[in-house]
């Protein structure tokens, strides 16, 4: 089988490799099914995307509208291979699922606005709306029209590029997930999330400025009692779609 590449940018080696082995679980693979690349370790190394079934772009503390002088080397560097690699996706079509950063990378890359002006989430479960044309996108049949999603964000998609389709929506954050062509798809939600994973990422940046700090214990108890589930789904299905044997 052709593996996935998964694309990781957390700096703390606990989130990464909590949210690499979410992805693993929740997208139903195996380690032998997937190539792991910690760009922000190493960069990203030269791709060969015909190997590939698909990659997975995950999320972490890095913003893509910060001021260049704002962000630390491996950004300026993973982004910089990012963006390569991103013009050879969207030149091919190729399958890709980006998560928050994600999707704000993305969006960037084909000149939509991303910035920390408007529609920021704080770290907890929304309601996710799908639009009438996500009811009917094929990663989307059998999903419910009103889901629940982890988010945590201070940025987000201001407006997005003309070629860029709407799927989910979300009261406080109107685009959260889309799709350009027919195989690149992004979400702002967390496709990977559970209660345990949820309530790390609290402890672990709990200084980073998505919460005030003296709320963590709080919102780490409030985790327990979210019910998120679709999500993961989602995840799965773009796996089941895209895995080549």
């Amino acid at each position: 089988m052709k593996p996935f590449l998964i694309l990781q940018l957390r700096p703390d080696d606990q989130a990464s490799d909590n949210e690499f082995d979410a992805i693993l679980k929740y997208g139903g693979l195996e380690q032998d099914e997937v190539h792991r690349v910690r760009m922000e370790k190493e960069g990203i190394p030269s791709i060969n995307l015909a190997a590939y079934s698909g990659i997975v772009l995950s999320g972490g503390p890095s913003n893509v509208s910060d001021p260049i002088d704002n962000k630390p080397p491996y950004q300026i560097q993973f982004e910089t291979d990012l963006n390569k690699l991103l013009t050879k996706i969207f030149e091919t079509d190729f399958p890709i699922m980006g998560i928050c950063y994600g999707i704000g990378s993305l969006v960037a890359y084909k000149g939509g606005i991303v910035s920390t002006e408007n529609y920021s989430e704080a770290v907890g479960a929304v309601e996710i709306k799908l639009t009438a044309t996500g009811l009917e996108d094929e990663l989307l049949q059998g999903i419910a029209p009103k889901f629940m999603a982890y988010v945590g964000h201070k940025e987000a998609c201001q407006t997005l590029p003309e070629d860029a389709t709407l799927l989910a929506g979300s009261e406080n954050c109107p685009f959260q997930m889309i799709r350009f062509r027919n195989n690149i798809y992004a979400t702002q939600f967390h496709t990977e999330l559970d209660n345990e994973g949820i309530a790390l990422r609290i402890k672990i940046y709990k200084n980073h400025g998505y919460f005030s700090a003296d709320e963590a214990d709080e919102l780490i108890q409030n985790s327990k009692t979210w019910e998120v589930n679709v999500p993961k789904v989602i995840l799965r299905n773009f796996v089941k779609r895209y895995q080549e044997k």
